[in-house]
Formats: structure tokens, C-alpha cells, sequence
């Protein structure tokens, strides 16, 4: 299902073109504070390409309607549009089958799915759930409702130092109460690009099902479902240069055909009775009501611009920012870094002596820098580094080294204050 894939990125990985890159997104043509936008934040949100933004407005303008069950033009053209994502996401995930591919609100709306759908029939006193210590909120959070309403229990794999998991401590951590392993593909707070295939063949080895939440992978890496053997697979399409509130969950059919629904109403039934109902056959099983149509519809647009580009080009694209980032970040006295991992994706989180990282925000988005600051939804990470918050930047495939210097120019101004 990837060879199309593999092919045109192999195609595009020696022609990237930054500058025809950027020309695709409008937000970018933009002044901030009298100097040239150098978005910054994508580890939050990405920015939209024109036929992202181009296909939601056609959905509107013309082929808006309710998707399934009508006969007439413009449902049908909504449908063919919706149902041609799912063909898409199936085939950017190399998923075995277009069934496997839920649509939902995006990555938090896909992990208490299947924390309610599928771990909390499987919990009770003794069972565990465990999760890493650098997950984000909606990886941990969810699991803890779930431990809550079953008597079930959390348990936390630590991190080293550079922010990498201690993988060689998984197998004491995994046993027969384990009734899951959630984790981050790649740490949003981090940037650490966890070694999932090595860890859900240590799990599986246990009998471990695994998630992995991949909201800030789905843009950055080339992503294999079935080479992973992964159970799960979470994403939110505003990660992929796509809209807000729309997502996936990717299942395996034998855990998806076996799960009850998450939510009742429409379009997920088969029959509904006062006596009873029955339940639409997969993926449909787990999309009760009128979806995000054109949010679905747009996705695919993103998936499409994603697949032109090639990932891999974005890949090498991302990781030669990063090393300059890294490089020139490091030269500003009083500046450290937090997150040193081996195998890193092109984010960066950094404190400042005598600087808060709010403060830090403030400054650079004086000389047009977009940069985010908090704890990132990583609170229990935040703890373990001893720091309140961070400073973040965190690179797209647009982002230029214009971008970086203009990150730096902020940075020595932010010092030098």
C-alpha cells in the first residue's frame, strides 16, 4: 500500500524547495511587529496549506450535505470526499484495511476511545495501565479515569537524564496484571523520538497491547503500522498541516471488532429498538453523529500535500534546522537546553538564567518570533527536569534558517535584558 508512497518521496527527497514550500501557506505572508513572521510553534498547531483551506471552503460553497444513507448529488459528492480520506489515512498509515481508520476528534478524542472502549472492560483491582514520564496530558489523564473507575492501577516507566526512556527497565515494569502500554511516539515537551518497534516487541513479547500517541510524529516520520505491528495508533490532523478537531484512531480489526461503541447515536447503529439496538459494522461502529465532514475532507487535502512533499524530504529538511537551531542555541550564555536525546524530532525546549519562559515569549515575539512557553501539557515531565515551564521552538517543513537567526536575534535580546 506505501510503494506509491515510497516512490515520490524517494522523487521529492533530492528536489526539496523551501521557498516553494512556504509559498503554499498564507498565514506566513505576514508581518508581526513590523518583522517577517518565523512561526515557531508547530509542536502546538501547524499552519495551513491554500488546499487545506481551499477544500473546506469547497465543501461549503458546494458539495455541503449530510454524508451516508442519501442518494442525492450533493450527498453523495460529501461522501465520496469523506470516504476518500479514509482511503488515504489507510494508505499514509499502511493500514491493512480501510476499517481499521475511526475518524475522530483528533489524538486526545482517539486515546479515551480506547481507554473507555477497550481498556476499562479489561480493568479491575490489580489490573495496570502503564504510561512513560514524559507523556503528555492527554496520554496520562485518561488513563487515570479509567484507573479510577475500575480500581485498576497507573504505572509510570521513568526517563534518563537527556530525556530518553529507560527502555532496559520495560521488562520489570510489564507483567501479567499490564493490561496496555500507552506512549508517545515522539515527546511533544521533548522532542525525543522514543524506539517504539523495539518497545511493542518487548510488549507483545508480554502480551502487551500498545498505543501510541502520535500526534507529533504523523508530519515528521514515515509512519508504518503494520511494520510496527502497532495496536493502536492515535493523530490529530492540525499536527499534518490539517484543521482543527478532526483526527484518527487506527485499530487493529480484532481489538476494533470486539470493542463496544464509545458514544450512541446516530450513523453507528444497525437496528434501534425500545427493546434494544445493534451496531453498524466497523469503522462506522465508533462515528456516532454528523462528523466534522469537511474537517475529514480537508484532512485528506493534507495527507495529499504531505505525500507531494515527501516525508522524507520534510524529515531531512527538519533535522538539518534542528542541528543549526541546536548549534546556535547553544552559544547564548545562560541558555540550556532540556532534552538531549540521541534521536531527536525538530524541537527544542530551553530555559534561561534569570528569565522566565514567558518572559522569553514576550521578547522574541517582539522581532516576529512565534514560539510557545508552559509546561506544554507535560506537567509530570516539567517535575522531573525541576523546572515550572519551558521555552519551546519547534520546527515545520516550511521553517527556514531566516527563521532561526531571527529565533536567535530574540534570544540574545531576551539574554542580554
Amino acid at each position: 500500500m506505501n510503494e506509491a508512497r515510497t516512490s515520490n518521496t524517494q522523487a521529492t527527497a533530492s528536489a526539496f524547495d523551501q521557498n516553494a514550500v512556504r509559498a503554499q501557506f498564507p498565514v506566513l505572508h505576514q508581518e508581526v511587529n513590523g518583522r517577517p513572521l518565523a512561526y515557531l510553534d508547530n509542536a502546538a498547531t501547524t499552519q495551513k496549506p491554500r488546499r487545506v483551506i481551499q477544500a473546506i471552503n469547497d465543501y461549503y460553497e458546494r458539495d455541503n450535505s449530510n454524508v451516508h444513507r442519501a442518494i442525492h448529488v450533493l450527498s453523495t459528492r460529501a461522501t465520496a470526499g469523506y470516504e476518500g480520506t479514509r482511503d488515504k489515512m489507510a494508505a499514509f498509515l499502511n493500514a491493512a484495511k480501510r476499517e481499521e481508520i475511526i475518524f475522530t476528534r483528533g489524538t486526545t478524542d482517539a486515546i479515551n476511545l480506547v481507554a473507555q472502549s477497550f481498556a476499562r472492560p479489561r480493568l479491575q483491582p490489580g489490573a495496570e495501565i502503564l504510561v512513560t514520564e514524559m507523556e503528555h496530558h492527554s496520554n496520562i489523564v485518561p488513563w487515570q479515569l479509567a484507573c479510577e473507575q475500575t480500581g485498576a492501577q497507573l504505572k509510570v516507566l521513568p526517563i534518563n537524564d537527556r530525556g530518553e526512556l529507560e527502555v532496559d527497565q520495560l521488562e520489570h515494569y510489564l507483567n501479567k496484571n499490564t493490561c496496555l502500554l500507552a506512549l508517545g511516539h515522539i515527546s511533544n515537551a521533548l522532542g525525543t523520538i522514543n524506539p517504539v518497534a523495539q518497545i511493542i516487541q518487548i510488549a507483545h513479547a508480554h502480551n502487551v497491547p500498545v498505543l501510541l500517541d502520535g500526534a507529533q510524529a504523523s508530519a515528521h516520520l514515515r509512519l508504518d503500522v503494520q511494520a510496527l505491528d502497532v495496536d493502536f495508533y492515535a493523530l490529530s490532523a492540525h499536527k499534518m498541516y490539517g484543521p482543527t478537531g478532526t483526527g484518527v484512531l487506527y485499530g487493529k480489526e480484532k481489538w476494533l471488532a470486539e470493542m463496544p461503541p464509545y458514544q450512541g447515536g446516530g450513523d453507528m447503529i444497525e437496528t434501534v429498538s425500545f427493546q434494544g439496538s445493534t451496531w453498524n459494522e466497523l469503522p462506522y461502529k465508533f462515528e456516532a453523529g454528523t462528523p466534522n465532514i469537511a474537517g475529514v475532507i480537508s484532512m485528506g487535502a493534507a495527507i495529499d500535500f504531505l505525500d507531494e512533499v515527501g516525508i522524507d524530504a520534510i524529515a531531512m529538511h527538519e533535522h538539518a534546522l534542528l542541528e543549526k537551531a541546536t548549534a546556535a542555541m547553544q552559544q547564548i550564555p545562560g541558555l540550556r537546553i532540556i532534552g538531549t536525546a540521541q534521536e531527536k524530532s525538530a524541537i527544542i525546549s530551553f530555559v534561561m538564567d534569570n528569565a522566565h519562559p514567558h518572559d522569553i515569549g514576550t521578547i522574541v515575539d517582539q522581532v516576529g518570533v512565534a514560539i510557545r512557553t508552559g509546561h506544554h501539557c507535560a506537567m509530570p515531565l516539567m517535575h522531573r527536569f525541576g523546572v515550572p515551564a519551558t521555552a519551546r521552538a519547534s520546527f515545520a517543513c516550511y521553517n527556514s534558517a531566516k527563521d532561526i537567526d531571527a529565533l536567535v536575534e530574540g534570544l540574545t535580546k531576551a539574554h542580554k535584558l
